[in-house]
């Protein structure tokens, strides 16, 4: 079902229909020091439940007790103690909007919303929403809790967003890009679900399957989880593996299931045999469990369904893949798991020494 987005003072309208969708693990996050596309896909938008924007806090300031019962559960440099519930938009689905000037600064090629809300409804002028285009971010406009109200639109599919669409139908995201760098959608889903992978974990060490797997995960979970446990499992290695829907369900169950966020609900999909799952975005993990290989020799005649050309050769890497850090840290911040002193050094770590690890 899709909604539009009103001005709460005027009721005018400020964006066309936009479909909700889960918020992307790359809401937050930074990446490299050139411009990004947008965050959200045309036609949807997504809600963030944490409290953004200024006023900032401290975490000197705000302590560890304050800071759990904002779901914070590790030390970050600050706190946001703005409204919850922002609501994300690509900037191309805004409508009725004007950028308010004294509020249009930025570190580099654009605006990063440092002073607040910069754009006011074109109607009535009040403040409803901060425009993000700067180097190093993606591009997208952030709807001011409170500022805005939802008007819920008729689907004339009379389509459920609810359902578990078939993986297959799922948008897929390719792990390199054509320059040959690792995807910044692969890295931040990377980040998130190497948090949650390792508060799964308990201190045990972690084996993954050869492949995209082991070369998203791998090498950090070697860094980060050595041979001797670290935590409460004295038990030997825990197997990870790739689970979800149309997969097959054959074969032992592993201790930890890398399964998808459903793309619209962001639930995790629940894997069967009391495996413990671990949340990946929907559209990486699709691309580790049905990846596309590049034709290995050249097709002769017309180009059967499925076959991809040989002419570009296909991407490959520069450098091996690393997750991101900044995602990493802040999902695991917010895991209860982090408390747990083995989880809570390993944090510190990465913290700590950025650069050092994985």
């Amino acid at each position: 079902m899709a909604d539009v987005f009103a001005c709460a003072g005027c009721g005018d309208v400020l964006t066309g229909p936009v479909t909700r969708v889960a918020l992307p693990s790359r809401a937050h996050h930074r990446y490299g020091h050139e411009m990004l596309p947008a965050l959200m896909d045309p036609g949807t938008y997504a809600a963030d439940p944490e409290p953004s924007g200024p006023p900032w806090r401290p975490w000197s300031e705000v302590g560890p007790e304050e800071a759990e019962v904002r779901g914070v559960f590790a030390p970050v440099h600050a706190l946001s103690f703005g409204a919850p519930g922002a609501v994300v938009v690509a900037p191309g689905d805004t409508r009725g909007t004007v950028l308010i000037p004294e509020r249009c600064d930025g570190y580099c090629l654009g605006l990063d919303g440092r002073d607040g809300p910069n754009l006011a409804c074109a109607r009535c002028g009040r403040p409803v929403a901060t425009r993000i285009d700067d180097c190093s971010l993606w591009q997208a406009v952030w709807l001011a809790p409170g500022a805005v109200r939802r008007i819920p639109a008729v689907d004339p599919t009379g389509g459920n967003p609810e359902r578990e669409a078939p993986a297959r139908e799922w948008e897929s995201t390719p792990p390199v890009e054509p320059s040959g760098h690792w995807s910044p959608r692969w890295t931040a889903a990377a980040g998130a679900a190497l948090a949650h992978l390792l508060a799964a974990s308990a201190g045990a060490p972690v084996s993954v399957p050869e492949g995209l797997v082991a070369q998203t995960f791998g090498r950090a979970l070697e860094a980060l989880l050595p041979s001797v446990p670290l935590g409460p499992s004295r038990s030997v290695a825990k197997r990870a593996a790739l689970a979800g829907p149309g997969l097959p369900a054959s074969g032992p169950v592993p201790d930890l299931a890398l399964v998808p966020r459903h793309p619209r609900t962001g639930e995790p999909w629940q894997p069967p045999g009391g495996a413990e799952a671990v949340p990946v975005d929907a559209d990486v993990w699709q691309g580790m469990a049905f990846p596309r290989e590049p034709l290995p020799v050249p097709a002769t005649g017309g180009m059967p369904d499925g076959v991809l050309r040989d002419d570009p050769l296909p991407p490959y890497p520069h450098v091996l893949f690393q997750p991101d850090r900044g995602v990493f840290l802040h999902t695991l911040a917010r895991l209860p798991a982090v408390r747990q002193p083995w989880l809570r050094r390993i944090y510190d770590r990465v913290r700590q020494h950025p650069y050092d690890l994985f």
